[in-house]
């Protein structure tokens, strides 16, 4: 049976899908932003290291006040994530069209998709994912598959699964069920679109990368599809643009001629690390990191046991897709 603090959080989503969707928005609104500030001036854990990875993006000599208001901005961001979740299932298509600006070449994502050819869009946890997949399945792209992690209690998990399956997303769990692997492949191979998110290791299988002059564990899930695929790799960046939203995606990332396909794996990744730092240096505010990713704040021991089942991982790699 789950505990009292996870029967609560339960209760917390149910209401969030229940309530706040009926409500005026313009009374969500104030009230998310509420309790974001509240929680800002607490200076809990978590907004101490959503700082502690701010500090990296805005510069090891950024003072305490701009690095206090850009955190606070940030809060804020995030709060509207979840208001946006929450009223998406409500939100009228054409806003969701009509408020995104979107950047990149989109013409090229769907030509790709018109020849028949996989796309891989690797993205980070900045703005809303789920109203971009909307968008893009809005824009013609058909149903998308995306990987998300197992939530606790199991409740919240199974809420958002039918959430994002109410938008049209295939959802696959990044643990606790069979190995996603093998079906991204699939669906790749059949000219679908995959989504996945690639800026904190969720699975302990990460690689490192340069990011923002220090080392990161990010996932590596994408580039290594689009190795195994022959799919396009696109990196994303989303961030909010006034009541709207915008979105920039790059060309496909090519595979490189390099020894090893985990080389090869390493140098795609490289190659989203540095996409993803142009668009959070421009839009930090919407970075909603609140968990360590770069390694001189993870764990030590936890980092080893990580660096050992990548490897292990990276051996069995080629299994996953017969």
């Amino acid at each position: 049976m789950p505990g009292l603090k996870e029967r609560l959080i339960a209760t917390g989503y149910s209401l969030g899908w229940s309530v706040v969707c009926k409500l005026p928005e313009s009374w969500s609104r104030r009230a998310f932003q509420f309790f974001a500030d509240l929680a800002w001036r607490r200076e809990g854990p978590s907004v101490r290291q959503l700082e502690a990875n701010l500090v990296r993006v805005l510069g090891p000599d950024v003072d305490g006040t701009t690095l206090r208001a850009v955190s606070r901005q940030s809060m804020r961001s995030y709060a509207r994530y979840w208001l946006e979740v929450f009223r998406l299932p409500v939100m009228p298509i054409e806003q969701l069209v009509d408020g995104m600006r979107a950047e990149g070449p989109f013409d090229e994502a769907f030509g790709y998709l018109a020849e028949g050819r996989g796309i891989v869009f690797a993205l980070p946890h900045t703005g809303n994912w789920d109203q971009a997949a909307a968008y893009i399945m809005a824009k013609g792209a058909g149903s998308i598959t995306a990987v998300v992690e197992r939530l606790k209690p199991e409740s919240v998990y199974e809420k958002f699964f039918a959430f994002r399956a109410g938008l049209g997303m295939e959802v696959l769990p990044a643990s606790g069920g069979a190995r996603p692997f093998g079906i991204l492949a699939q669906r790749l191979r059949a000219g679908r679109v995959v989504v996945l998110v690639a800026d904190r290791d969720v699975t302990g299988t990460g690689i490192e990368v340069d990011f923002f002059g220090e080392k990161c564990m990010m996932q590596p899930g994408s580039a290594a599809l689009a190795v195994q695929t022959g799919a396009a790799l696109m990196p994303v960046v989303l961030w909010f643009d006034g009541d709207g939203w915008g979105v920039r995606i790059g060309s496909a990332i090519p595979v490189p001629s390099l020894p090893t396909r985990k080389e090869s794996v390493a140098a795609m990744m490289q190659e989203v690390a540095r996409f993803f730092e142009d668009g959070i240096r421009e839009h930090p505010q919407d970075w909603h990191m609140l968990q360590p990713v770069f390694v001189s704040d993870l764990d030590p021991e936890r980092l080893a046991a990580a660096r050992a089942r990548s490897a292990r991982n990276g051996q069995l790699a080629s299994q996953d897709v017969q």
